[in-house]
């Protein structure tokens, strides 16, 4: 059976793709990708760590209550810092936007830190650091190497309908 590798993108309802675009790069550190004029006209997609976010244009995005998606954060008194400055409340409870104080945790099972926001349009957003680590299978820990050039997805020419020039 094929396994799955990562989850590549994730897809969310947005209603300003350039209120959305400056949330995500300067909260998360997300990086455009400019994918030609046809594409960048339905939708907007930035990378974030090794997956991706797109959008899809809604006048009246719904978000779902409890419906959220988590990313890693390597350095977590970074981001407290950052979500401070930015003035981007945060909260241990799922759901709940705009308290009048900020706060984050620790999962008691991993001692992992973990807090929630929300985009501009109401995505619940969970941001984790676990401090599990990671192991190879003779029991090493190792860490996962990353760079913003690592990985980057690419089409492959084969199937490609309009021819793709050498890099």
């Amino acid at each position: 059976m094929s396994r799955v590798t990562l989850i590549q993108h994730i897809n969310i309802q947005v209603s300003d793709r350039e209120k959305t675009r400056k949330f995500y790069e300067d909260v998360l550190g997300a990086e455009f990708l400019d994918r030609g004029p046809e594409l960048n006209a339905r939708q907007l997609q930035l990378r974030i760590g090794n997956g991706e976010i797109h959008t899809t244009d809604s006048r009246n995005p719904t978000p779902v209550p409890s419906v959220h998606f988590a990313v890693e954060i390597n350095d977590w008194d970074e981001l407290i810092e950052n979500l401070e400055r930015l003035g981007v409340p945060y909260t241990t409870t799922p759901g709940r936007r705009n308290e009048s104080e900020n706060s984050w945790g620790r999962r008691d099972y991993s001692s992992g830190c973990y807090t929630y926001v929300h985009d501009p349009d109401g995505n619940m957003i969970e941001l984790v650091q676990h401090a599990l680590g990671i192991q190879d299978a003779d029991g090493n820990e190792f860490q996962i190497p990353h760079h913003d050039e690592s990985p980057q997805w690419r089409r492959h020419p084969q199937y490609n309908s309009v021819p793709v020039e050498a890099d």
